[in-house]
């Protein structure tokens, strides 16, 4: 009986975490979420992934509005891999699997009235959880700060032409 017992709380918290992982994804601000996307994109295009991956939650991120429907967004979340095959259509059934380390994300990117801008090209940089370092995260910030600075707009902007 108590062994029952386990077994249906072990099933419950591995559909409740994925659900809610489900949720969270679903409470991100559309921006965001394109990210996110673009994220698994790329990380389903790997050779070695095997497993079909859910977005698991946010870190920190953060949007900057430079005027004219420009916007820069830097998004640092996890992934988690879960027991179903990668390319899985519907992840509904998906349970999380605990075995493998989270995938930790920071990507960062321009969008011009919500989409994606190819130019500057979006900064996406994914590992393995324990293979993040401090240095890993100061790269990633430095690199995302000259990705909203080179856009150049604001000093066009500034110049009065004067001179």
């Amino acid at each position: 009986m108590a062994v029952l017992f386990l077994l249906f709380t072990f099933v419950g918290t591995l559909l409740c975490s994925s659900t809610e992982a489900q949720e969270a994804y679903g409470n991100l601000e559309e921006t965001f979420k394109k990210g996110v996307n673009l994220s698994l994109e790329k990380l389903s295009e790997h050779a070695s992934i095997k497993n079909h991956f859910l977005f698991f939650r946010s870190v920190s991120k953060s949007n900057v509005e430079a005027g004219f429907d420009v916007v820069f967004i830097y998004h640092h979340f996890y992934l988690k891999a879960t027991r179903c095959p990668k390319g899985t259509v519907d992840p509904t059934g998906c349970s999380f699997r605990n075995d493998v380390p989270m995938i930790d994300c920071a990507i960062c990117y321009k969008t011009f009235q919500g989409v994606i801008e190819a130019e500057p090209k979006p900064y996406l940089n994914c590992l393995h959880k324990p293979s993040v370092t401090q240095e890993v995260r100061v790269s990633r910030m430095e690199h995302c700060n000259r990705l909203a600075y080179s856009n150049g707009a604001t000093n066009l902007l500034a110049s009065t032409g004067t001179k």
